[in-house]
């Protein structure tokens, strides 16, 4: 059986924060900023907007699409490592409030590569016959665990959410191949830290390990799915930081306009930011039917995924 993506929806909030914005509350530039990430501004939720929220707005848009009821929905899958509470789980807050009243629910904890790791648990279903239709949300709201006097991190994240709807596509489309790693020895480097539940990275750790994997994994599922990466007619990568996207690009040896960039917007949106750069790109026609794409992310963990998809339904 051949498993796809049937629809797509994202949301992101409209409260935007510039650079600008940040200069007044923490020792940082506009300058400084754009050079090293290539973020501009971001978007951030209101107080009494959480994660189910956005989620729920998301997951909307993707059922729409995908030309289906909620009550088609078998297993919802949410991505995030930003719950509104330890539990209930966001799947079953949003499966609720959806009324998809068929669906079992439960979230993944990956981080920026939780989006795939989703994906990946949602074929695997479809192709059981366990079920039919998974919906797959990709969300996070950063902003309630950033401390926003760390000039190191503050200027990266931003809130929003992604959703996709799976399953059976035509013969030859959808996903060809994926590869899924861990590597819990790193955990140290990118974390939530118990005491003030905040975020921590060691930026220099994370860069070094991103440039080498974000291009590695990508590589390897166009392999694996018996293609080259001249074949590659779009990239979407984990919207982390320009610089380690352009590595990966460069290394695939594919043009600057077949790269997703919702960086520069949106900063970065953990799980969310790959569903919310696909939803965007087939919205905008930079993805057409047939076309090969990869996408790629990697988080804390250390958490990375992949995928290469045949685009169409």
């Amino acid at each position: 059986m051949d498993v796809g993506v049937l629809g797509l929806g994202h949301y992101v909030p409209e409260k935007v924060v510039t650079n600008h914005d940040l200069e007044k509350i923490v020792d940082t530039n506009d300058q400084w900023i754009r050079s090293r990430t290539g973020i501009e501004e971001r978007r951030i939720a209101e107080d009494d907007m959480d994660t189910s929220d956005m989620a729920l707005l998301a997951a909307k848009n993707a059922i729409k699409d995908a030309e289906l009821k909620p009550e088609d929905i078998d297993l919802i899958l949410v991505a995030t490592v930003t719950p509104d509470t330890p539990f209930p789980s966001v799947a079953c807050i949003i499966q609720d409030r959806l009324g998809a009243t068929n669906a079992a629910g439960m979230d993944i904890g990956a981080a920026c590569a939780g989006f795939m790791y989703g994906m990946v648990t949602a074929k695997q279903f479809i192709e059981t016959k366990a079920y039919k239709h998974v919906l797959v949300v990709g969300v996070e709201k950063l902003s309630k665990i950033t401390n926003w006097s760390d000039r190191g991190t503050c200027v990266l994240f931003g809130d929003g959410a992604g959703a996709a709807v799976l399953g059976q596509v035509s013969e030859g489309k959808g996903i060809l191949s994926f590869e899924l790693g861990a590597n819990g020895a790193g955990g140290k480097e990118l974390y939530q830290d118990k005491e003030t539940g905040h975020i921590f990275m060691n930026g220099r750790e994370v860069f070094k390990f991103a440039v080498r994997q974000m291009p590695e994994s990508s590589v390897n599922v166009i392999k694996d799915a018996g293609y080259k990466e001249e074949d590659v007619d779009y990239l979407i990568p984990h919207q982390a930081n320009i610089r380690i996207m352009e590595a990966a690009r460069q290394r695939l040896g594919i043009s600057d306009d077949k790269m997703a960039k919702t960086i520069k917007k949106y900063g970065n949106n953990s799980a969310a930011s790959i569903p919310i750069a696909l939803s965007e790109s087939v919205r905008d026609g930079k993805i057409k039917d047939n076309d090969l794409i990869v996408l790629v992310g990697f988080g804390g963990g250390l958490t990375w995924g992949a995928l290469a998809i045949r685009w169409g339904r």
